[in-house]
């Protein structure tokens, strides 16, 4: 027996649409996955390597497929790091023309002053075709033998800033980075460690908010 076929209502087909577009947008967002790493010193910012231990090894039990690091972080620096397979939103925050603020914690040789922190801002002449875009020192605290201090920059230099602190009498000793525009390291994690971003955290970074 052939049962009669029911035309759906306007409304039911309504509804029958919005649930596959939900459908849609649910396996899109599926396939991209956004990790904080929180990076240990030691560990190389690759996705693989012959010699030495990749930021990519530690999450080898991490879901999602073609991770890759959002830009770099020193062998011996630590602290946050973007792990993602997003593609496009990977080459959004490293565009130079957006200028992703990035803000790392230091320790460095020597006293710092007000005129070091000046100098940070106007740029410095580091060996490149340009000075360094302004940046912002802030001395946490002052030693005589080592200082203590925060710098944000909003572009990504080889080695920008401990070329930055070598121009001015100065040398690196211990360097972390704390953000990343929208993202902050979260304390909670050890070096070592990582956890999936937010919702909200994933939002702000796709909105292009790039100060944390």
């Amino acid at each position: 027996v052939k049962l009669p076929e029911v035309e759906e209502t306007p409304e039911q087909k309504k509804k029958a649409g919005k649930r596959m577009r939900l459908l849609e947008v649910n396996k899109e967002a599926a396939k991209y996955f956004y990790y904080m790493l929180h990076k240990p010193a030691g560990v190389v910012t690759a996705v693989r390597d012959h010699h030495d231990q990749t930021v990519l090894d530690l999450l080898v039990d991490a879901p999602g497929k073609d991770l890759s690091p959002v830009g770099r972080l020193d062998k011996d620096t630590e602290g946050l790091l973007l792990i993602t397979n997003d593609g496009a939103l990977a080459h959004d925050l490293l565009s130079p023309r957006k200028h992703v603020e990035k803000t790392y914690f230091a320790r460095v040789k020597g006293p710092m002053t007000e005129a070091v922190a000046e100098a940070f801002d106007r740029g410095l002449d580091i060996g490149e075709k340009r000075p360094t875009l302004p940046a912002k020192l802030i001395i946490v605290e002052s030693g005589a033998e080592v200082s203590q201090v925060t710098v944000t920059i909003r572009e990504g230099k080889f080695h920008q800033i401990k070329r930055m602190f070598e121009k001015v009498g100065s040398e690196v000793l211990y360097l972390k980075r704390i953000s990343f525009g929208s993202l902050t390291l979260d304390e909670t994690l050890a070096p070592g460690t990582f956890r999936l971003l937010t919702e909200e955290e994933i939002r702000q970074l796709q909105a292009g908010d790039q100060t944390a």
